[in-house]
């Protein structure tokens, strides 16, 4: 009897056992290092400075500043991503995405930030969290759940801090995988939101892994509504279609319309004051392989819809007005829509006996171009939201070492990027964007810009990323 209350007590305890390591195989850790080298240099022009009220004596004045040159030789940053994978449920899943992304010896963004582009001088905010460097805190880039097979057909449904960041064909110089049916243009969105998806995938023989999928994403809370403290914002809303006709290995296509309601006057962290109408955007990518040959082309149209308000800026805290500006429009001149047109293109090439990638890549946008993707991984700004010309080189180096991990791998990478900025405001959709080569040193407060004059930069870098 002993013999055979033990027999049954040891399959008991084994049955536990693996029970708990099946629970605990459901929860998927990998990870990622990255260290990144850059020597920046830019080259202003001539241009009229907007100086604050406390600096000019009371009231904002202009200064004349003759063209000069901005260097930093020695920019170096840390990154540590670390990814969690769960699946607690038949078609559930869970995925998030820690990061902690700083600059050596220093606790805060001001080394990145500068003074000339908006999308990097109002420092990190909630769309950017993780992605510009900040500090050595471990913030959550992503967080969501999937409920996927509803209703017993190929629907699903996600709702978390979404995976908007990163989207075809960035990746390809990232030396990434392309993001799966999470993923958006990059052209169009590099921008962490709060919002929910859903996603329909049929499954049809001439249009082999095609799906389509409704988004909508918040992008500012303004808080309780009625009574003395009511601030009178409206929510900044995002609503987006997002249409794949055919996703296979050798060619992806791409389509996507979205719009914004109420856009706010700055990043939602740095005291929205007013909405200023709304922003639509329709555009897509396509992709395809060709042996070793990567190639894609991406494009996308912008529109404002302004409601006539104009955003004020106190830029030294003193209570007085320093700026004003309306979407895409000054202070006394018409607010009405404007488009902006933005191409993107580019090639990389992969030598499998090397483990050596060779990318090149070449994005433009138009005078009214804006793009919301402050998130970009670029240190002089979001190269896609450009106002101008960028290209961009670079080599990828696979270490040749034997993997023992699943996700293990390494690389180096060196590349160039070169800026040639045509109008200011990259980046920006406060006042009307003017001509950087017409641009004068004058004291005349009506042509102030709150941003430097940047005409050229350059940005060279090497990376040593480690995946695991």
């Amino acid at each position: 009897m002993k013999k055979v209350l033990l027999a049954v007590a040891s399959m008991l305890l084994l049955t536990t056992g693996m029970a708990t390591a099946e629970d605990a195989s459901s929860l998927q850790i990998s990870g990622d290092y990255r260290f990144t080298y850059e020597y920046l240099k830019g080259n202003v022009h001539d241009y009229t400075q907007l100086v604050p009220s406390s600096l000019a004596g009371g009231a904002p004045a202009a200064m004349p500043v003759q063209g000069y040159s901005v260097k930093n030789t020695a920019l170096m940053t840390n990154r540590f991503g670390l990814n969690l994978k769960a699946n607690p449920l038949e078609d559930l899943n869970v995925k998030a995405r820690m990061v902690m992304n700083k600059v050596w010896g220093h606790e805060t963004s001001s080394p990145v930030d500068g003074s000339f582009f908006a999308d990097r001088a109002f420092g990190p905010n909630d769309g950017t969290m993780g992605h510009i460097p900040q500090d050595n805190t471990l913030r959550v880039d992503y967080a969501y759940a999937t409920v996927s097979n509803l209703f017993n057909a190929p629907v699903w449904f996600s709702v978390g801090r979404r995976p908007s960041t990163g989207g075809t064909p960035s990746n390809y110089r990232q030396n990434e995988e392309k993001t799966g049916t999470g993923g958006i243009p990059s052209i169009m969105v590099n921008y962490a939101f709060d919002g929910y998806t859903i996603g329909f995938a049929p499954d049809i023989d001439a249009l082999p892994g095609a799906y389509a999928k409704f988004c909508a994403g918040k992008g500012f809370d303004s808080g309780y509504r009625g009574g003395p403290f009511d601030s009178g914002l409206k929510d900044t809303d995002f609503y987006g279609l997002n249409v794949v006709p055919f996703d296979t290995d050798t060619l992806h296509i791409e389509l996507q319309y979205q719009i914004g309601k109420h856009i706010f006057d700055r990043p939602s962290d740095n005291g929205v004051e007013n909405n200023l109408g709304d922003m639509s955007w329709y555009g897509g990518v396509a992709t395809t392989k060709l042996g070793n040959l990567n190639l894609f082309v991406s494009g996308a149209v912008s529109q404002t819809d302004p409601n006539g308000a104009i955003a004020s800026y106190d830029l030294d805290g003193d209570g007085i007005t320093d700026a004003q500006g309306g979407m895409l429009f000054n202070p006394g001149e018409q607010a009405e829509k404007k488009s902006g047109v933005a191409v993107y293109i580019g090639a990389r090439y992969d030598i499998a006996t090397t483990k050596t990638k060779i990318g090149l890549e070449y994005n433009q946008g138009s005078k009214n171009w804006i793009g919301m993707v402050p998130a970009e991984d670029d240190t002089w700004t979001g190269k896609l939201g450009t106002r101008g010309k960028v290209y961009e080189v670079y080599i990828i180096q696979e270490m040749d070492r034997k993997q023992i991990t699943k996700n293990g791998s390494a690389f180096v990478k060196i590349g160039y990027q070169r800026y040639d900025f045509e109008y200011t405001g990259s980046n920006f959709w406060i006042g009307s964007p003017a001509k950087i080569s017409g641009l004068q040193a004058t004291a005349n407060l009506n042509q102030a810009n709150m941003f430097a004059a940047v005409e050229k930069a350059t940005d060279i870098y090497a990376t040593f990323n480690v995946r695991f």
